[in-house]
């Protein structure tokens, strides 16, 4: 019985007998597929490079005169990661059997096959591709969305550095982006790569500050087996995993000035020599790199290889710290606490306006990253569905200390002084009656008031309550 499959679905069919490749032109035809076919190993790499869309599946013969059937497998799946390859082989033996799975094929079938179980094996690999597919949509649509969430904002200095990210994620050029500590250069090397055409390959974030300086060269460029004492086997090397897409090195300017030297070569030659092999290996990675260090001071001071620097310095992209974008904070306050509430199966649904005016505020030393802890842990004390100044660290929530540095520093667009003057107020009078355990008689000597103007004051700022008897006895005395 012929089975229905929709004309757009088309077949490759590589065989270079004529007779049965003519009659698997027929078997699939009638089945409803469109096929194309190919005498030899060589006009199977030309239809898989030059046809508009990739083939979903490929029968092609193990063995023909201008080359192997295993060999198309990575040019079919260069070409789409959901292609799927069926061997076919008179030589049904053990070893071909692992070559073929090996190289990432399908299936493998033994010449003389069943036609009906052929096509039942084609309809599998068709839905197995379909399901790939999805997998890789998928995934396209959560990076994007990740990329967006991480780095959205309305300041003028993130919309310049959209627009460079744009330009640059088209080219192969060697990006150093720099920026304080927690400004987010690891998710702008992120939405380089995933806006980037080696989007589907691996994305590696290697930390130079963080790996031993005597296991960093076998970690970057590999090693072979007995290299040295504990290599009992061979290792690629992050650069190699990185192979088809992207490698970040964060804290560049930690690399000592031995491993700088191998990796100017890599840059230079776009190939590895692993520790204890003899001949270099071509690699296909894009290199990122990051650093929060002077690098042209470490440049001029010799610690770091001028060459290197301008190999890695082709495109540079500078971060500006939080401090400088603060339009942008509630934003990404609001991204993290959607994100932490989801993870914690948390219903936090926003910020109470004081909180919010808090967090908008606070300078934010450690940028977008201490941003990112502050909602995390307010997300976690949350007692109701909004977050409130009570959830909030002393530091970002007004208490007296380092945030009202942050509070009455001038930003460039001016401010509100009557405004101001009334949130520092607010942030002192809720700063003493915690110091005082609510003690409102004691909190008023605290900031050097009566009791009479610490209670019309409280009242102003809507953190009234009902006066104890301390409260009624302080009230009688200052009458």
């Amino acid at each position: 019985m012929t089975s229905i499959v929709p004309p757009a679905v088309k077949l490759l069919v590589v065989e270079d007998e004529p007779s049965l490749r003519q009659m698997l032109e027929i078997l699939f035809k009638r089945e409803g597929y469109t096929v194309v076919s190919a005498p030899g190993y060589r006009a199977a790499v030309e239809a898989i490079a030059q046809h508009p869309q990739p083939f979903p599946v490929i029968l092609t013969d193990l063995s023909m005169p201008d080359g192997s059937g295993l060999d198309l497998v990575p040019a079919a799946k260069s070409r789409s990661p959901a292609s799927e390859v069926i061997l076919l082989t008179a030589h049904s033996t053990v070893e071909n059997a692992i070559l073929a799975m090996r190289s990432g094929a399908y299936d493998f079938v033994a010449k003389p096959f069943d036609p009906a179980e052929l096509a039942a094996l084609v309809a599998k690999a068709l839905e197995k591709g379909a399901l790939v597919n999805e997998n890789l949509r998928l995934r396209a649509r959560v990076s994007e969305t990740e990329r967006r969430n991480e780095l959205e904002g309305k300041s003028p200095a993130l919309k310049q550095l959209f627009d460079v990210i744009d330009r640059v994620a088209r080219t192969r050029a060697t990006v150093l982006i720099t920026g304080e500590s927690g400004t987010g250069k690891e998710r702008v090397a992120r939405a380089i790569h995933f806006r980037s055409d080696r989007a589907q390959g691996p994305f590696l974030v290697v930390n130079c500050g963080a790996l031993p300086e005597n296991l960093m060269e076998s970690e970057l460029f590999g090693h072979e087996k007995g290299a040295f004492t504990g290599a009992q086997a061979r290792r690629a090397g992050l650069l190699r995993d990185g192979d088809g897409g992207t490698v970040l090195l964060d804290e560049v300017g930690e690399l000592p000035a031995s491993l700088q030297v191998k990796l100017l070569r890599v840059l230079q030659e776009r190939a590895v020599r692993p520790v204890g092999a003899s001949e270099e290996i071509p690699v296909d990675v894009r290199i990122l790199a990051a650093t929060n260090r002077d690098v042209e001071a470490d440049v001029e001071a010799g610690r770091f290889r001028q060459d290197l620097y301008y190999r890695l310095n082709v495109i540079r992209l500078t971060l500006p710290p939080l401090r400088e974008r603060l339009e942008d904070v509630p934003l990404l306050a609001d991204n993290f606490r959607q994100r932490f509430a989801h993870e914690m199966g948390k219903d936090i649904v926003g910020f109470t306006p004081d909180a919010l005016r808090a967090i908008e505020r606070y300078g934010y030393p450690g940028n977008v990253r201490e941003l990112e802890n502050v909602i995390e842990r307010a997300v976690a004390l949350a007692g109701s569905r909004v977050i409130g100044l009570g959830d909030l660290p002393e530091v970002v929530s007004g208490q007296l200390g380092a945030p009202e540095a942050g509070l009455l520093a001038l930003s460039p667009e001016g401010c509100e002084l009557d405004a101001v003057l009334h949130e520092v107020e607010r942030r002192l009078l809720i700063s003493a009656l915690e110091r005082t355990g609510g003690v409102r008689k004691a909190a008023a000597k605290l900031l050097g008031v009566t009791f009479r103007s610490l209670r019309y004051r409280l009242e102003k700022h809507g953190l009234g309550a009902d006066l104890s008897a301390d409260d009624d006895e302080a009230d009688s005395e200052t009458a």
